[in-house]
């Protein structure tokens, strides 16, 4: 005989938790404060210590920080967030190995990564039929998006880099601008009916070079263009920032797991 399973039970039984943020106000706003604190802690302790070894100390972070997330079952906001902050520093180190330390330009390491973040969405559409993160429920397609996280990074590293030296904008142009266009996936979901997975992806690569360009403006000397507050401050500051924006993620994330649990 077949166990009874009541309505109630079915439906728990076939809703699988979510393992990322829905995309709210309180998350671009995280996401962008995220940027700058990868930035601006990839600067600083690649000239606190020696960059090989900041190298390899960012990639070790960024893992310990992946497996602590995979670990979990459902979105819990520190330990997503912890690795969205290790992927900041990592992607921004990567970005920034390919152009100082093999010499490539910066117009070709953009292209370079963005080729890579096609490639990410491509195989993951093929495999999984969505890029879509409401559906990000099973460690395979955390592990696709995760992938393109860190591609987006590298990506926004680069072209934030590009628009400021290699164009010669400087910082605060290269805000503006990145303002500017962080507006066109909004506007266009909003009032032109784009598909929301592909609006989600371009706001989420803008964010990148966003964040990275206003905190090379807080932290670099002013002989270049910036504040000269230094990349530790800056550091320390964001990343203060960003413990309190992941603190007001509890209050919702607890009432909906009150909810889940009286369902």
């Amino acid at each position: 005989m077949q166990p009874l399973v009541t309505g109630r039970q079915a439906a728990r039984v076939r809703r699988s938790p979510q393992r990322v943020p829905d995309p709210t106000p309180l998350f671009w706003a995280t996401k962008a404060v995220s940027t700058a604190l990868g930035e601006a802690a990839s600067d600083f302790s690649i000239h606190v210590m020696p960059p090989v070894v900041a190298v390899l100390c960012g990639f070790a972070a960024f893992v310990v920080a992946l497996v602590i997330q995979l670990g979990r079952r459902r979105y819990t906001p520190w330990a997503y967030w912890l690795t969205v902050a290790m992927v900041g520093v990592f992607g921004t180190m990567a970005a920034d190995v390919v152009h100082v330390a093999f010499g490539v330009p910066y117009p070709l390491s953009t292209l370079f990564y963005a080729l890579v973040l096609a490639a990410v969405f491509v195989l993951w559409r093929r495999t999984e039929g969505t890029l879509s993160v409401h559906e990000v429920t099973t460690t395979r397609r955390e592990l696709f998006y995760w992938a393109a996280v860190v591609a987006t990074f590298a990506m926004g590293t680069a072209l934030g880099d590009f628009t400021a030296y290699g164009l010669g904008l400087g910082y605060v142009a290269s805000i503006a601008l990145f303002a500017v266009l962080i507006l066109v996936p909004a506007i266009g979901y909003r009032f032109w009916r784009w598909n929301a997975v592909f609006s989600f992806w371009f706001a989420y690569v803008v964010t990148r070079p966003l964040g990275a360009s206003v905190a090379d403006w807080l932290a670099k000397p002013e002989a270049v263009g910036g504040l000269g507050l230094g990349g530790g401050w800056v550091t320390l500051a964001f990343a203060a920032v960003m413990v309190v924006l992941v603190g007001l993620m509890y209050l919702p994330v607890s009432r909906r797991r009150l909810s889940d649990d009286l369902v």
